[in-house]
């Protein structure tokens, strides 16, 4: 069992600045990944990026340019380093692993999810 927990999202004025947390425990995650998705209210998950533990990363377009993915295996951490937030950024943001490397773009390649967290972008 793995399980996830995130953490960090609040209200934050456009152009601002975020970083959330994923915290993992129960199982070491190494030879995997971690994504991250985001849902706004109506819509389906949407990819926002991943990361194996290894360190490579892979970011939507949407938010390439603009978001950091990172990890500290040492922490069992993952984060997202949001910059130049826009309202469209508006949404629940999940932390997702799955315990085998995959491109992992979609959210069906993953095995745990967290319960979310909120970040608002206002304008």
């Amino acid at each position: 069992q793995v399980q996830l927990v995130e953490s960090g999202g609040e209200l934050v004025q456009a152009g601002g600045s975020l970083r959330l947390s994923c915290a993992a425990s129960g199982r070491t995650l190494v030879n995997g990944i971690v994504g991250w998705f985001r849902q706004a209210p109506g819509k389906d998950r949407e990819f926002v990026a991943r990361i194996s533990w290894s360190g490579t990363p892979s970011y939507s377009s949407s938010v390439r340019g603009r978001f950091t993915i990172s990890r500290d295996n040492t922490q069992n951490t993952v984060y997202l380093q949001m910059s130049s937030l826009k309202p469209e950024d508006t949404a629940v943001y999940y932390c997702a692993a799955r315990l085998q490397l995959s491109l992992g773009l979609l959210p069906s390649e993953y095995d745990y999810w967290g319960q979310g967290t909120q970040v608002t972008v206002s304008s």
